[in-house]
């Protein structure tokens, strides 16, 4: 009975968790559909770095110049299972001396010459842009963390946004924006949809459900039925 006791509040405990996922969907989709932001709106968070939560996926419509000095790659990301780069690119920020993060999109990779890097379109002067803003960039396993060594190369397997800042002296804003417009400069940027996660808390909650059910059918069968039906089988004294 205790073991029907512990799996029925976790399963409940999943479906709690499901319900916070929902509501955390039904809120990002909000942000979604709400005007897009522009450079000045973003600006506020250097002063107020906990405000980033409050605008993580809210559209952007940008206006700044590229900074191609500070251009990085970030190696073995895959689209449709084909090896590449992701390419980043830091944008000062229109009439602003602040920079953000740009994460433009991806690129495949050189198999004849693994380090040979791609010649990525970046038009100087001002440029316009579209995104949705990030917390940081998504990162990938690696068996040593990055070092300050890591920054004498433009590939790179991850990128922390604080130690980018620290060694390039950009003015970074704690923040990352993911470009999704179509703009011509070869970058695919079919990015993944935001998931949830719902179905996975869901699958959780079958599962300790269903062993609670067969725990408490087995107790039922051997403790009972079964015990019954012996007595009855049983002939008299």
């Amino acid at each position: 009975m205790l073991t029907v006791a512990v799996t029925a509040s976790l399963g409940a405990w999943q479906l709690s968790r499901a319900g916070q996922k929902q509501a955390l969907a039904a809120l990002l989709a909000a942000r979604e559909q709400q005007p897009a932001l522009a450079g000045a709106d973003l600006s506020q968070t250097k002063s107020q770095p906990g405000s980033v939560a409050a605008l993580l996926h809210r559209q952007v419509r940008l206006q700044g110049q590229w900074l191609p000095d500070g251009m990085v790659f970030l190696d073995n990301r895959q689209q449709q299972g084909r090896p590449g780069f992701w390419v980043l690119t830091p944008l000062r920020l229109h009439g602003s001396r602040d920079v953000v993060l740009v994460q433009r999109g991806w690129v495949p990779r050189d198999f004849q010459e693994r380090t040979r890097l791609p010649d990525i379109a970046t038009p100087a002067g001002e440029v316009q842009i579209q995104g949705r803003i990030t917390a940081a960039v998504a990162r990938l396993y690696e068996f040593a963390p990055s070092g300050k060594g890591e920054g004498a190369s433009r590939i790179r397997q991850n990128l922390d946004l604080a130690a980018y800042g620290a060694e390039t002296g950009l003015p970074l804003l704690p923040l990352v924006v993911l470009q999704t417009d179509a703009a011509g400069d070869g970058l695919q940027r079919d990015w993944a949809p935001i998931d949830s996660g719902v179905e996975k808390h869901y699958g959780y909650a079958f599962q300790w459900f269903g062993l609670c059910g067969l725990v408490f059918i087995l107790y039922v069968w051997f403790q009972f039925v079964r015990r019954f039906t012996s007595l009855a089988r049983r002939p008299n004294a």
